[in-house]
């Protein structure tokens, strides 16, 4: 199981903290200090689309009109904390978020 976050980030936290609890160990990336490479940027792309972006965040915000409209994978490479988090992969599974349908598919609940 791979976990792509932020440690500063409170969902990914809670996210963490469950799925140890549920006895996970997970391989922590964190994206603004490890940095994502390209092919899993890619990938997530090519899962999520466009709901990679988080459109709610700080670094969104802080961004130009021009630089908004850009495809999902030139953001996220130039902006690895746009990112919607956490995104976790699992035997080939991936979920992006920790609301009720990614912690039915990582905790069976």
């Amino acid at each position: 199981m791979r976990f792509f976050g932020l440690k500063t980030c409170d969902t990914c936290r809670k996210a963490l903290k469950s799925l140890q609890a549920a006895g996970f160990t997970p391989e922590i990336i964190d994206v603004r200090a490890d940095g994502v490479s390209a092919a899993d940027l890619a990938k997530i792309v090519d899962e999520f689309g466009e709901k990679a972006i988080n459109r709610a965040s700080t670094t969104w915000r802080g961004l130009s009109d021009e630089e908004k409209s850009g495809a999902p994978l030139a953001l996220l490479a130039a902006h690895p904390t746009l990112m919607k988090r956490p995104v976790i992969e699992a035997d080939g599974v991936w979920t992006i978020g920790w609301k009720a349908d990614a912690q039915a598919v990582h905790l069976g609940e």
